[in-house]
């Protein structure tokens, strides 16, 4: 029996096989961070297309944590009622609708990539003022950031609490807080990115403070039964950064406060870092901290070939394969991938006759 295609079953929900949409930015929301038809098509597509488990883009808490205006929201009973027909489709297709809840720091409030212009975006078109563990921007043209007391800390944190509640009412049946890619959570657990020296910086356990605090907030308030994830970055790549020593020690202490599953990418905090980019090339990371934690773990980065997934999973190196542009090539990708790998492709009743 092909590994890709064994069920997963965290807490109270089973995968139906082992492979996920990753979360991707799509820039299509609509006014106020309401998901659009766009998103049902695109997130709808890759479930009618096999993958298991169907995680959203990055969906701000709060307004101000979109990194452009037009990223997808979960603050309001507005997004709530938009979210529904979308995770409904997912799940009658047989799939898990997941949501990624992110809040994006100071990397917030910059024009969508195909703007045509780069950097911070103007109140006068729609931007704001971003927030992040200190006052300097991340690069030249970005907005300067708002450094957040502790108050503004607690206030981050029950967003997040809020905003998992509100992703039960909306349909969704697992929640995965990101913390990666030098968003609010990575800039706070980034050296790079964090020169407090309060109880929210100043060595390794303050860095963690933030993240964990949000993984306590969020499991209690989705319940037992609802499966946590939380997407880290593993490594900085950067001399002085985060390391892959610092996440086996933060997934650890993620998996004690209740989070199932770390999906282990990379990067984000430098814009000068040098990255290693090849096939697979972050699976060893998921690889070891699964191997030293015990911690589930999921793999991503230029995964594309149903055998070297298969070969990820069956060798222990992770308990899920994310796949992101792969999937936006190919959304019948897990079908595909069942057969090649002599699993059974159920495609759906209304395709049967293409086969």
């Amino acid at each position: 029996m092909s590994a890709l295609f064994t069920p997963l079953a965290l807490r109270g929900v089973t995968l139906p096989n082992r492979i996920a949409l990753a979360p991707m930015c799509q820039y299509s929301a609509g006014p106020d961070g309401l998901p659009t038809d766009w998103h049902r098509v695109h997130l709808g597509s890759r479930a009618v297309g096999g993958a298991g488990l169907i995680i959203t883009e990055a969906t701000a808490v709060v307004p101000e944590g979109r990194i452009s205006p037009q990223d997808t929201g979960l603050w309001s009973g507005a997004h709530v009622d938009a979210w529904r027909p979308i995770t409904a489709f997912v799940a009658d297709q047989g799939a898990v609708p997941a949501v990624q809840l992110a809040h994006a720091g100071f990397k917030a409030s910059t024009y969508r990539p195909w703007a045509g212009r780069r950097g911070g975006v103007p109140d006068a078109e729609g931007g704001w003022t971003p927030v992040g563990p200190g006052g300097e921007p991340f690069l030249p043209g970005y907005r300067r950031p708002t450094a957040l007391d502790e108050a503004g800390i607690g206030t981050v944190v029950e967003a997040f609490a809020v905003a998992a509640e509100r992703a039960l009412d909306a349909g969704f049946g697992a929640v995965e807080i990101h913390a990666a890619h030098g968003y609010l959570l990575h800039e706070f657990l980034s050296p790079l990115t964090n020169r407090r020296t309060d109880r929210y910086g100043s060595d390794r356990a303050g860095r963690m403070r933030l993240t964990l605090e949000v993984a306590r907030a969020v499991r209690a308030a989705v319940g037992d039964s609802v499966p946590v994830l939380t997407r880290i970055s593993a490594t900085d790549w950067v001399d002085g950064g985060w390391t892959v020593e610092d996440s086996v020690v933060l997934a650890g202490e993620l998996a004690a406060t209740g989070v199932d599953l770390v999906d282990a990418s990379s990067g984000g905090a430098s814009a000068g870092a040098s990255i290693p980019i090849g096939p697979g090339y972050q699976v060893p990371l998921a690889a070891r901290i699964r191997r030293e934690t015990g911690v589930p773990t999921g793999a991503v980065g230029l995964i594309v070939e149903p055998e070297q997934a298969e070969q990820i999973v069956a060798d222990g190196e992770a308990d899920l394969v994310l796949l992101g542009r792969e999937l936006l090539r190919d959304p019948y990708w897990p079908r595909r991938a069942a057969t090649k790998l002599a699993a059974t492709p159920h495609w759906p009743h209304q395709y049967a006759r293409a086969f």
